[in-house]
């Protein structure tokens, strides 16, 4: 049956709302329980007219708002707050998701629609306690084609985190995407030059620092900007060319890594053409703005330009033997105020949107028809389900030398990211330091895959300890933290407790002095102690029944801390353990 509004009047189940209904209609196709699929459905006579389905939903129990890019406010916002998530293949997912008090699903809803711009809203109305949730679709200039899009509102019961997660999945399943494998060099812990060098890198001393990272457990480095450029002012100038003007000897810098079992990749900063580069000459004219702060962008419905930057990366490997790209900047792939949205003049689209997706269909056949398990790392807010197809490392956004915001970004990265490797930004921190707040660097992320970026020569033979340590836990234990099952509890409190577990194990991280009420239904159970007060209550959920396990506790360094035994009987009970520790417990 189709849906139809033709009044002011908000539904309480998704409407079409439009000046003109002619070639769109919207049909629900599939209900399960609370889990209902609604199918829109567009003639091609109708693109260029934006479509938006609208309906409410009573706020009872609502808690809570969660976005992919929500960061620290999960808070819902009131209407006149405008809160709109902007999805596209270039930005973010389009999953929302309202939860409630205890964590709880109240409603979590997606559409297939993961390619091209949709501004999504999820808002209160005080005049009557009502959420108004709103997809606007067809936003921008899209292919002239029938459109099927498919809208997901799920309010069955379960932990929000779960929902959201089942959503990303039904995404990929939806739109038939064939993701990049995670390919052994995407789950390890790896070396970053960026927070360590910035751009002032040298040849001998960044092979003495790979070796240091090595033997710390890093099995991979990601040369990061200025290997390809003697300029050093942070700017994007020179970018365009891609000439290794700095590491001048990279065949043979790259075979000396190799040579030590390290992979290697190197970062580009994809859309920029810097003003100096011969590549501007080159392609005056064919990009989406030049009044970028950085500067122009490529415009990638030009099949040339496309071409251009896939034998970029083909020649790289080619030439260097490189293991991978860090290929940065995707979201500056947009329209613009002055981007051309009406003439061809010889693009083969006039979807920015869709020439993005053909540029990243384009790289993903050229580079692993060469090296198959080529390695490629995406940065929040780009990680669509969409580029997923060539991304298989999914990284937080920036925020160095914050433990908080690396842990809350790779928590939500994580969610949506399904297979991928999810990675921490790049973890740094002053040099005087205590070891034991360094430290939190690693405990906060330990569910995604630690990226180290200080200069190790120069670091304590405490640090180099703690560091080698969490490395060596990160990848004995990965199977769980990386693959496990993962809950992510109490949003608007920033995760302070987050867990994963497999038929065998589970891992507990715990952030902030907080009850950790836990079932004891596996045989082994370890706590992160991911915060700098010595003191960790733990309560037994479930059977009131005695339960004995045997307890280890380490110190962030891997010491052993002290040993003893304890008993669970259903009540709370304070367990001593070092700022940024672990309790491993074995059932008896």
């Amino acid at each position: 049956m189709q849906i139809v509004n033709r009044h002011k009047s908000i539904a309480q189940e998704p409407s079409i709302y439009s000046d003109n209904l002619e070639g769109v209609t919207l049909k629900k196709t599939s209900e399960i329980d609370a889990l209902a699929i609604y199918e829109l459905q567009i003639n091609q006579d109708y693109i260029g007219k934006k479509i938006e389905l609208k309906w409410k939903l009573e706020n009872l129990g609502v808690k809570g708002y969660w976005t992919p890019n929500n960061i620290l406010e999960k808070r819902f916002r009131s209407d006149w707050e405008l809160p709109s998530l902007k999805s596209s293949i270039s930005n973010d997912a389009p999953i929302i998701s309202l939860f409630g008090y205890e964590d709880e699903n109240i409603a979590t809803v997606s559409t297939s629609e993961c390619i091209h711009l949709v501004n999504i809203e999820a808002s209160l109305r005080e005049e009557d306690n009502c959420f108004y949730f709103s997809f606007q679709f067809f936003q921008e200039q899209v292919e002239h084609k029938d459109y099927t899009i498919k809208l997901l509102v799920d309010k069955t019961p379960g932990h929000f985190s779960h929902k959201v997660k089942d959503a990303a999945d039904w995404l990929l399943q939806e739109n038939d995407f064939e993701t990049m494998p995670v390919f052994a060099g995407a789950a390890t812990p790896l070396y970053s030059t960026w927070y360590s060098f910035h751009q002032d890198l040298e040849t001998d001393l960044l092979l003495e620092e790979c070796i240091e990272a090595k033997n710390l457990g890093c099995n991979l480095v990601i040369v990061d900007d200025g290997w390809q450029t003697l300029d050093n002012n942070r700017g994007y100038d020179f970018t365009g060319d891609w000439k290794a003007e700095r590491l001048t000897n990279m065949a043979e810098f790259v075979q000396k890594l190799h040579a030590i079992d390290m992979k290697v990749m190197l970062w580009y900063s994809v859309p920029f053409c810097g003003i100096k580069s011969e590549a501007y000459q080159t392609f005056k004219g064919k990009f989406l703005t030049e009044n970028h702060h950085w500067a122009p962008v490529f415009d990638p419905r030009f099949p040339e330009v496309r071409d251009y930057l896939v034998s970029i990366y083909r020649n790289a490997i080619t030439d260097w033997d490189l293991d991978g790209f860090k290929l940065d900047f995707i979201d500056d792939f947009k329209v613009y105020p002055e981007t051309e949205t009406t003439e061809m003049n010889g693009r083969d689209t006039l979807s920015v949107t869709e020439g993005v997706l053909r540029l990243i269909q384009e790289i993903k056949s050229a580079l692993t028809a060469i090296k198959p398990e080529i390695l490629i790392e995406f940065r929040q807010k780009y990680i669509s389900p969409a580029l997923r197809q060539l991304g298989n490392m999914l990284r937080a956004f920036d925020c160095p030398n914050d433990s908080l915001m690396n842990r809350v970004r790779t928590t939500d990265v994580k969610l949506i990211c399904g297979d991928s490797a999810v990675h921490s930004d790049m973890l740094t921190w002053h040099k005087d330091e205590p070891v034991e707040v360094a430290a939190l660097q690693f405990t906060s992320i330990l569910f995604s895959v630690p990226q180290v970026s200080v200069r190790l020569k120069e670091r304590t033979a405490k640090e180099k300890a703690m560091i080698g340590f969490y490395n060596a836990y990160w990848t004995e234990n990965k199977h769980v933290l990386l693959n496990g099952n993962f809950t992510a509890h109490k949003p608007l409190a920033n995760y302070p407790i987050l867990s994963a577990k497999n038929d065998k194990q589970k891992i507990i991280g715990v952030y902030e002095d907080v009850l950790v009420a836990m079932q004891m239904d596996l045989p082994v159970v370890h706590i992160i102690n991911g915060k700098l007060s010595e003191e960790i209550v733990l309560k037994c959920n479930g059977d009131k029944e005695k339960s004995r396990w045997n307890m280890e506790i380490l110190d962030c360094y891997g010491s052993q801390f002290s040993t003893a035994e304890i008993e669970f009987n259903g009540s709370a009970q304070s367990v001593s353990c070092p700022a940024n520790g672990i309790i491993i417990l074995t059932k008896t």
